[in-house]
């Protein structure tokens, strides 16, 4: 068996919830087991959220190792690409860090 951690935040919110699953588990099962997914029906694994280990983009067929953190992550407001260059259109700055 191996413990897991499933993180997903909203908006001021963190939960965070340690799971137990067998030795080779996917992340799929890690976030099934986490009981996230009924607590936060928002939640689309198949299309909007997409998930990672560790900071690291991750598929939900990807096998978890015991001490992974396997993190849910909310779909992006706006593109930042986008948001730069329209700055940049508009001829405003950017100053650093934000």
């Amino acid at each position: 068996m191996s413990t897991i951690e499933v993180v997903y935040s909203l908006p001021g919110q963190q939960f965070v919830v340690q799971v137990e699953v067998p030795d080779g588990a996917l992340v799929q099962d890690a976030i099934e087991r986490s009981g996230l997914l009924t607590e936060h029906p928002e939640m689309d694994l198949a299309g909007l959220n997409k998930v990672g280990i560790w900071n690291k983009l991750a598929k939900l067929d990807s096998v978890v190792r015991d001490g992974d953190r396997v993190e849910i992550y909310r779909p992006l407001i706006a593109d930042p690409k986008e948001v730069r260059r329209q700055r940049a259109e508009e001829g405003k700055v950017m100053k650093k860090g934000g």
